[in-house]
């Protein structure tokens, strides 16, 4: 359902920021991407989001729509970001209606098509918890599939285009005589912190984030010379998404937030705002960083997912992971 702009976005930006840029995104019909996304359209810019599911992508994009009168925000559904072809017909249709590519965000397109790979799914950002002796084989390559070669794959098809725009609009001259035009060029990936310390029942999600982050990095150091910029967004426990409604459901009541140096979950909005701040020209000479946004949350992690899975108490007792909310028994 359209939002009030002070849910997705903050009052200190200037309207009409990226007026006229592309933005490419996968996982945008979720909670965080498509509030990141409805920020960039109501500045200026246009969109294409991508998804499995095609009905909920292609709902989300005309939702996005409504940020700004007159933008064009297309939602392209049964995108599998595993599969090459798949995702090129998508780059190539975003190009084709929408003029290039000036913006790329990656998330890992997690819930509805994995709920199945453990005996229990969700949890943070909408991820399944399962301790390793749970964990099979194949949901770990699944999540190494979609996460890290999925990232590679859309790196790779969006590049070009990337490259291109990064040409147009990036060179020494055109910046600093034409500010209006603002950046292009530049990518996102939508990764996590749970990897700075490691987390219990997060080991699948862990690895993959680490190698999404190496990925950023290497981006930043080969494509750098082209005028392309790659940082990472890093967010902690949002509140008001999918997952944590999930892992709440394990919470004591009063506790959320418990632990977090600001005492709360954090905002949808402030993701959006770290996202705008990345691909404006505030952030010019800024590639290869990871900009966490979590409140702090990450230097006082207890080693607990949260609820009662406590550590170690919980891996010792050899328990099944039950009881967290959406979950689905696994048919592996």
């Amino acid at each position: 359902m359209p939002l009030e702009k002070s849910e997705y976005l903050s009052e200190v930006w200037k309207d009409g920021l990226f007026k006229d840029k592309v933005v490419f995104c996968t996982g945008g019909n979720g909670s965080i991407c498509s509030a990141q996304v409805r920020g960039l359209v109501h500045l200026g810019a246009n969109a294409c989001i991508v998804g499995r599911n095609v009905e909920k992508t292609e709902g989300m994009a005309k939702d996005i729509a409504t940020a700004r009168s007159g933008s064009k925000v297309l939602g392209i559904g049964a995108i599998d970001v595993r599969s090459v072809d798949s995702l090129q017909k998508a780059v190539d249709q975003c190009v084709s209606e929408l003029g290039g590519i000036d913006f790329l965000m990656y998330r890992f397109p997690i819930l509805e098509p994995y709920r199945t790979l453990t005996p229990f799914s969700a949890g943070a950002a909408g991820n399944f918890l399962a301790p390793m002796s749970q964990l099979s084989p194949n949901a770990f390559k699944t999540v190494m599939d979609i996460d890290i070669l999925g990232s590679y794959n859309v790196t790779k098809v969006a590049l070009p285009h990337l490259i291109t725009a990064a040409k147009k609009h990036n060179s020494s001259s055109s910046l600093p005589k034409s500010p209006t035009i603002g950046p292009a060029g530049r990518i996102i990936y939508v990764s996590a912190t749970i990897h700075y310390t490691g987390l219990p029942l997060q080991t699948h999600v862990a690895v993959a984030k680490a190698g999404v982050d190496a990925l950023s990095n290497n981006v930043c150091i080969e494509y750098g010379p082209l005028g392309i910029t790659s940082n990472v967004i890093a967010p902690g426990p949002i509140g008001g998404t999918e997952g944590m409604d999930r892992l709440a459901k394990r919470r004591p009541a009063g506790s959320l937030g418990k632990g977090i140096p600001l005492g709360r979950f954090g905002l949808v909005k402030e993701v959006s705002d770290a996202t705008v701040y990345l691909f404006s020209d505030a952030a010019n000479y800024v590639s290869g960083e990871i900009l966490v946004v979590d409140g702090g949350a990450w230097h006082t992690s207890a080693a607990s997912p949260g609820g009662d899975f406590q550590y170690p108490d919980f891996l010792l007792s050899g328990a099944a992971v039950e009881g967290v909310g959406g979950a689905k028994k696994s048919k592996l």
